[in-house]
C-alpha cells in the first residue's frame, strides 16, 4: 500500500480518526509503526499487558475468549479500518481476549504514549472507545471479572514486579541506619547487574563497605568519612568490581530511600519534597533512631542527584488500611486523637511483596486470597493480608513490639517497664538498650543473636538456647493461628527474611500443629530446600494451604515501590494539568441485593423484584421491596433491597449496624464475598440464611473507562480523595473500579457520612495515587 493511499485509508476508513485534522493523523501513523501477522498468528493473547492499540489496515482478524471447558467464543471480527486493544489500555488491566489474524493482516500499532498524548486528548475519539468496549464487553461469553482473574492468571508477570522500564538507567537505593548504610544499585534493562553494598560504621577507627554483585564480592576498608562523602566512597568500592560495576552518577535515573516511620500521614511511597522531609522529621518522635539519620540520607542524596525523583518509601504505609479496632491500643483515646499513639506495624514493603509474588505464584488474583505472611530476620513480624489489605499486624508503634525477636524483646507487659525504672533505677536510655539490643534470641539463650548460632548450640543440648528458639517458634506459630481467625480463613503461609528463608526448623515448627487449618508442610521440601531464587514452594502436594518461601531483597523492594511512585506521579501530575475534576459523592446505606432464589424464598414462588427509582448507576434501582436483617444479636428492620438479582445475595452495612446484628464483616470491594460471614433474612413470605455475603463496603470511585482517562487512573487503582465541606477532610484507601456501565460517583457509608458531615451532593477531588495493582 503506498504512502497515499495510506492516508486516504486512515482518514476515510478509520473512525477512530473521522474528528480528526489530516496533519494529526499523520502524525500518529509516523510515530507508531507497522506489523505484519499471518493467519492462525497471535496479535494479541490473553494475559498480554497492553502497551498498543491496533487498527486493521488489510486481511481479517477476530477477537475471542475460551472458558474454562476450552470452549471459543468470538466476540467480534475485525476488518479493514477496525480497531482492537482497547480495554486493556483504557481499563490498565491485562489483556482478556485473543486477537487471532484470519489471513495475512497489516496492521498500524499505536503505542500507548502515542494514544496517551495524541488520542486521549481528543473528546469524540474517547467516546468512540468508550462505547466500542461497551459493545465488546456485552458480547463476552464471561463477565468482566472473571475475564480479568483469567488474564491475570496467564500473565508472566502480572503485578509488575521486575524492575523493567522504557528508559535505561540505575535506581540507587539508601538504606541510612546510625552504624550501618545499607544501598543498592539496580540497572532498569539488566535484571542481572544487581549490587548490593554495606557500609559499616560500627567500629570507629575504621569503616567496612561490602559490595556484592551475583557471587562477586569485594571489601574496601577505609578511615571514617562523613555523610556527604557518602557516593565518593560508593564510587571507590564498586570499582572494586570492575568497570561494568563501577558507580556512575550520569546513570542514575531515581533514588529511593527506605523511611522507617510515616505515621498516620503517609500511606503509599510518595516522590519527596521539601514538605514530605519535614514531616519525616516530624514523625521522629515515634522512631527518633531512625528517622533522622534516613532524613540526613535523603539530604545528601538530594543534593549529589538534585535532577532525578526521589521518593520515600516507608516502612509503615503497607499497614494504613488496619482498621481502626486492630491499630487502637487500650489506652485513654485522647493519647491517640492527640498524639498518634496507636499500632502502625512495620516491614510494609516485604509483606506487600510477599502477597503480590504469592498471587503470582498461585496465578490467582491477589483479591481473592487471604494470606499469613512471615517476615522473620533481624526484625520479625507477621503480617495478615485478607484480600490485598493488610488487616493486622504483629510490630506496633515502634519495631519492638510483637514477636520475640533475635535482639528484640517484642511484646511484654508494659508494668515491666515500671518496674525496671522503679525497682531497678533503669533510665529511658538503659531501657532502650534492653528492650532492642540484649533481648530476645539473644537474651534468653545469652548466646547469640543468629539463629543459626542459636540452632547450633541447641543440637549440642544447650538448655537456654534450646528454650530461646522454642519460644521463637511458639510465637511464630501462635500469630499465624491468630490472623487464621482474624481472617476466617487462609491460603497462603509465606516465610521470607534471614531467618523464613534459611532455617527450615523454623519454619517446620512454626507449621506444626496447624494441619487442621489446612497448612501442611512437606518436610522433605523444607529440609533440603536450598537457595531458592524468587520463591519455592514447601507444602504437601495436598495441602489446602501454599506454603511458600519467598526471597526478600529490602533494597530491590525500595527500588520496586520508587519506580511504582514516579510512575503515580507522574499521573497525578499530568491529571492536575488540566482543570480539577470533581467527583460528585453519595452516602451509600444500608442495602441488600437478593439472589432469585432468596427473592422468592422472602417475597413468595416466581416473586420479581418491583423497581421503585433508579440509582446513579445504569441499571441499578432501588425495589419497593424491603427485609429484616437478624443476627446472633439483634436485628435491623426494614433494610431496602436493591436490583437487579444477582448471583449470590449480598448485605452491605455500616460499622455500627455491625453492632446491633453482633457480625463482624471484613472491609471488601462489592461480590467479593469469600470468608464472610452470613445471618438471616426476613420477608414477609418467609425467611432465608445465608451462610455469607455481609461485608462493610470498601471506599469506591465508578468510573467509566473515559472517566478513568480523564483522571489518569485505571481499574482497581488505590486513590486518597479531597472531600470540601465546612471543614476539609482526606479519604484514602479509596478504591477505583472502572467499567463501561458505571457512572462517576464516589460511595462512603452512611458512618463515614455522618462522622465527617458529608452529604450527597458533596464533590471530591483526588489528591494522590496511593497504589496499583
Amino acid at each position: 500500500m503506498s504512502e497515499i493511499d495510506l492516508k486516504r485509508f486512515f482518514l476515510e476508513q478509520v473512525r477512530l480518526f473521522e474528528h480528526f485534522p489530516a496533519d494529526k493523523v499523520e502524525e500518529i501513523v509516523i510515530k507508531s509503526r507497522f506489523a505484519t501477522y499471518e493467519g492462525n498468528e497471535a496479535i494479541l493473547e490473553t494475559g498480554d499487558e497492553g502497551k498498543f492499540i491496533g487498527v486493521v489496515v488489510s486481511g481479517h482478524a477476530e477477537i475471542s475468549m475460551t472458558d474454562n471447558t476450552g470452549t471459543r467464543t468470538v466476540i467480534s471480527q475485525l476488518e479493514a479500518g477496525d480497531v482492537f486493544g482497547v480495554m486493556s489500555l483504557l481499563t490498565g488491566d491485562r489483556i482478556v481476549a485473543d486477537v487471532i489474524a484470519g489471513n495475512r493482516c497489516f496492521v498500524l500499532m499505536i503505542p500507548q504514549e502515542v494514544f496517551n498524548s495524541h488520542i486521549l486528548t481528543n473528546p469524540k475519539a474517547v467516546g468512540y472507545l468508550s462505547r466500542l468496549l461497551a459493545d465488546r464487553t456485552r458480547a463476552m461469553s464471561v463477565d468482566i471479572v472473571t475475564a480479568q482473574a483469567r488474564a491475570v492468571a496467564n500473565a508472566d508477570d502480572p503485578y509488575a514486579l521486575s524492575l523493567h522500564t522504557g528508559a535505561p538507567g540505575k535506581v540507587v537505593v539508601l538504606n541510612v541506619g546510625l552504624s550501618q548504610i545499607h544501598f543498592g544499585i539496580y540497572d532498569t534493562h539488566e535484571s542481572g547487574a544487581d549490587i548490593h553494598g554495606i557500609v559499616d560504621n560500627a567500629d570507629r577507627q575504621t569503616t567496612c563497605v561490602t559490595v556484592t554483585v551475583g557471587p562477586q564480592q569485594k571489601v574496601l576498608e577505609r578511615g571514617p568519612f562523613k555523610l556527604s562523602e557518602l557516593f565518593t566512597v560508593i564510587g571507590e568500592a564498586t570499582a572494586q568490581l570492575g568497570e561494568a560495576f563501577a558507580f556512575h552518577p550520569e546513570d542514575v535515573v531515581a533514588v529511593g530511600h527506605r523511611v522507617v516511620h510515616g505515621g498516620n500521614r503517609f500511606a503509599s511511597s510518595v516522590v519527596i519534597t521539601p514538605a514530605v522531609i519535614s514531616e519525616i522529621e516530624e514523625l521522629a518522635t515515634f522512631a527518633p533512631l531512625h528517622n533522622p539519620v534516613n532524613a540526613a540520607g535523603i539530604r545528601v542524596a538530594m543534593k549529589q542527584f538534585p535532577g532525578v525523583p526521589h521518593v520515600a518509601v516507608f516502612d509503615t504505609a503497607f499497614h494504613q488500611t488496619l482498621p481502626p479496632y486492630a491499630y487502637l491500643y487500650g489506652l485513654p483515646y485522647d493519647l491517640y486523637k492527640q498524639h498518634g499513639i496507636r499500632r502502625y506495624g512495620f516491614h510494609g514493603t516485604s509483606h506487600r511483596y510477599v502477597s503480590l509474588k504469592a498471587a503470582e505464584v498461585l496465578k490467582r488474583p491477589l483479591g481473592e486470597l487471604e494470606i499469613v505472611s512471615c517476615h522473620l530476620g533481624i526484625g520479625a513480624s507477621l503480617c495478615a493480608i485478607d484480600h490485598g489489605r493488610s488487616v493486622d499486624t504483629t510490630m506496633g508503634m515502634t519495631p519492638t513490639d510483637g514477636l520475640i525477636m533475635p535482639s528484640r524483646s517484642g511484646s511484654i507487659d508494659p508494668a515491666v517497664m515500671l518496674h525496671l525504672i522503679e525497682q531497678h533505677k533503669m533510665s529511658p536510655e538503659q531501657l532502650s538498650t534492653v528492650i532492642n539490643t540484649e533481648s530476645g534470641l539473644k537474651g534468653i539463650s545469652g548466646i547469640s543473636a543468629d539463629i543459626h548460632d542459636i540452632e547450633a548450640a541447641a543440637d549440642d543440648g544447650h538448655h537456654r538456647a534450646l528454650l530461646a528458639h522454642k519460644a521463637f517458634c511458639y510465637q511464630v506459630r501462635k500469630n499465624i493461628g491468630a490472623y487464621v481467625a482474624a481472617m476466617g480463613g487462609i491460603d497462603v503461609l509465606a516465610f521470607t527474611g534471614d531467618i523464613g528463608e534459611t532455617s527450615a526448623a523454623v519454619r517446620s515448627l512454626a507449621c506444626q500443629g496447624l494441619g487442621y487449618m489446612g497448612i501442611k508442610l512437606d518436610e522433605e521440601k523444607n529440609r533440603n530446600l536450598g537457595h531458592i531464587g524468587s520463591h519455592a514452594v514447601i507444602s504437601a502436594d495436598d495441602s489446602p494451604v501454599a506454603i511458600l518461601v519467598v526471597a526478600n531483597d529490602d533494597e530491590r523492594l525500595v527500588a520496586w515501590e520508587t519506580l511504582r511512585a514516579i510512575e503515580r506521579n507522574q499521573l497525578l501530575l499530568e491529571a492536575r494539568a488540566e482543570e480539577e475534576m470533581p467527583i460528585p459523592v453519595e452516602i451509600s446505606a444500608h442495602h441488600v441485593h437478593l439472589a432469585q432464589a432468596d427473592v422468592e424464598a422472602l417475597f413468595g414462588p416466581g416473586h420479581q423484584l418491583t423497581p421503585m427509582h433508579e440509582l446513579s448507576q445504569p441499571g441499578q434501582y432501588a425495589c419497593e421491596e424491603k427485609v429484616h436483617l437478624v443476627g446472633p444479636k439483634g436485628r435491623i428492620a426494614n433494610v431496602r433491597v436493591l436490583g437487579p438479582t444477582r448471583k449470590e445475595t449480598q448485605v452491605e452495612i455500616a460499622m455500627t449496624e455491625q453492632f446491633k446484628l453482633g457480625v463482624q464483616p471484613p472491609i471488601r470491594q462489592s461480590g467479593d464475598l469469600a470468608g464472610t460471614p452470613g445471618l438471616t433474612l426476613e420477608g414477609p413470605a418467609g425467611s432465608t440464611q445465608i451462610e455469607r455475603g455481609v461485608i462493610c463496603a470498601q471506599r469506591h470511585i465508578h468510573m467509566s473507562p473515559e472517566d478513568a482517562m480523564r483522571f489518569r487512573v485505571r481499574d482497581n487503582y488505590v486513590v486518597r480523595v479531597r472531600i470540601e465541606g465546612d471543614r476539609e477532610l482526606i479519604f484514602g484507601d479509596v478504591v477505583v473500579r472502572v467499567n463501561p456501565n458505571f457512572r462517576l460517583a464516589m460511595h462512603i457509608d452512611t458512618d463515614e457520612g455522618n462522622a465527617g458531615n458529608i452529604q450527597t451532593g458533596m464533590l471530591g477531588y483526588i489528591e494522590e495515587i496511593q497504589s496499583r495493582h
